[in-house]
């Protein structure tokens, strides 16, 4: 009998990619297909036709058919992630009424429905009240129904970026509690839609009715419909998982089950995640998000323009490397690690805070971005070392809020996303964490913890822990350079740590000048 793979579909946010895992956690074939639909009607928005993510899903998995020698009926399933907070409104017929709003788009409601009096009177006693207000101002819902009320009026159905390619691909309006990471009446403690009683239906337009049914990571929520089919090239009939968040799969696919090892996620959000069977707030009164494995919760802290500050440094400052990358045919991050080990660890003293989006609480809503401590000595090289320091740095903060919450040391860290792939990045992460720094065997690993989901749902594994012993690995370690590590130690205790609480009164006034960040 041939062996069974798998077929993860993974929609993240530059690219949709079609992904073949055998049961080992090999990638056997991949196709990606660029997402270049993106539109920005105004400066800040960010939309894309729902339509035009699954042409780009149809067109990843015809270019898979195309290359490909594993036969299609060896495959034994479909499980589908995706970038996460991405929303789709339909009409009562299943059309999309209008463009999604990307996760990264900046529109924000100007007026939050109010409260019942209750629920007022308590979140101001708990000092939660800017909280609410930053979730009622972010929700997407809102601002549709403020912005585009008839069109909200029309509205039957409100889902997930994920929920939608349910839709697609098995005609059933079926998503996945583990995809539940978005401004919607969730319950993250109890993993389902908010109690009738809830604050969040009193914050939120969104009615009962609009939403999905939910079910656990691994169900078989149904079979890929003829029309997805011949959309497609995925055969009818074949089951259609419930998979997770692409954050969540990518915890799982780097092998992070326990809490003592952490998973660092270098892609357009840098995150800091653990798996715990406990729910625990890394931030008081901020949820964790609901794992990929039943049960269970991720501890994330998220810096929001974490490697994207990455890509802005190579758009601005390194077009040398690009085109000698052309040049020589070699990768550009081969360059760009050249350019960082030209420089020493602490980058002689250039420090830089990475909040270049403010926060809901850690940092404040004021917080800003800043780099101190310029010199005559100071190149671009230096800026770009400082990059990658302060997001460490930034991660390492968050690794000790949520030891000092959960009462457990982290011991390794896992890195995974685009930034794993640099060496420098490595070395530097080991080095301000003062622990291994762990390259999981393949780059993929959100598209291999949706097959892992795929294979305990489908019972080509006994359970998530088997599951994963069989399919991850450790790649390459990177240990920390004592020496360094001591240099890092003492940047990151006596001046990072304190950057924010001395620079906070400053970013409260630039605000108050400027306007920016505007006020919730």
């Amino acid at each position: 009998m041939t062996q069974p793979y798998l077929l993860a579909i993974d929609n993240g946010t530059q690219s949709v990619r079609a992904l073949l895992f055998d049961l080992h956690g090999n990638l056997v074939d991949k196709a990606q297909v660029p997402i270049t639909t993106y539109q920005s009607p105004q400066p800040g928005w960010m939309e894309n036709d729902p339509e035009a993510f699954w042409q780009t899903l149809c067109q990843a998995c015809q270019r898979l058919w195309a290359s490909t020698a594993v036969p299609k009926e060896a495959i034994a399933g479909v499980v589908v992630t995706t970038q996460r907070g991405t929303t789709v409104s339909l009409g009562a017929d299943g059309r999309p009424l209008r463009p999604s709003m990307i996760w990264l788009d900046q529109r924000r409601a100007e007026l939050a429905p109010r409260l019942p009096w209750w629920w007022e009177a308590a979140f101001a006693a708990i000092g939660m009240r800017d909280t609410v207000r930053h979730f009622q101002r972010e929700a997407e819902a809102n601002w549709i129904a403020q912005h585009q009320p008839e069109l909200w009026a029309r509205t039957d159905k409100f889902l997930l970026l994920s929920g939608y390619l349910h839709w697609r691909l098995a005609g059933r309006m079926v998503d996945s509690v583990a995809s539940q990471v978005g401004y919607v009446p969730f319950d993250y403690k109890k993993g389902r839609w908010a109690p009738p009683h809830d604050w969040k239906w009193h914050a939120l337009p969104v009615r009962p009715s609009m939403l999905p049914e939910l079910v656990q990571p691994g169900t078989v929520i149904g079979t890929i419909t003829p029309q997805a089919a011949q959309d497609t090239g995925i055969p009818a009939g074949l089951p259609v998982v419930a998979g997770a968040a692409d954050k969540a799969c990518e915890v799982i696919g780097a092998g992070c089950l326990t809490p003592e090892i952490a998973c660092l996620s270098y892609g357009t959000a840098a995150t800091i995640n653990t798996t715990t069977p406990r729910y625990l707030e890394a931030t008081p009164f901020i949820p964790p998000y609901q794992a990929a494995v039943p049960g269970h919760y991720n501890t994330e802290v998220q810096i929001t323009r974490g490697f994207w500050m990455v890509s802005w440094f190579k758009e601005q400052f390194g077009q040398h490397e690009e085109r000698l990358a052309r040049e020589r045919g070699v990768p550009p991050e081969s360059l760009f690690d050249e350019l960082v080990n030209a420089v020493p660890p602490g980058a002689q003293g250039l420090m830089l805070q990475p909040f270049w989006n403010p926060g809901i609480k850690v940092p404040g809503p004021e917080a800003k971005g800043a780099i101190i401590g310029f010199g005559d000595v100071h190149t671009r090289a230096h800026l770009y070392r400082a990059i990658l320091e302060g997001l460490a740095y930034a991660l390492h903060e968050a690794k000790e809020r949520i030891e000092k919450r959960g009462g457990a040391a982290i011991e390794r860290v896992r890195v995974s996303g685009g930034g794993s792939q640099s060496d420098a990045a490595m070395q530097i992460t080991a080095n301000v964490f003062n622990l291994p720094s762990e390259r999981p065997h393949l780059y993929e690993t959100s598209g291999l913890g949706a097959a892992i989901i795929a294979s305990v749902g489908l019972g080509l594994h006994a359970d998530f822990a088997t599951a994963v012993r069989a399919m991850t690995r450790i790649g390459q370690v990177f240990l920390p350079e004592p020496e360094h590590a001591r240099t890092y130690e003492q940047l990151y205790r006596r001046v990072y740590c304190r950057m924010y609480e001395r620079l906070q009164p400053l970013y409260r006034d630039i605000r108050a000048i400027t306007g920016y960040p505007s006020h919730d």
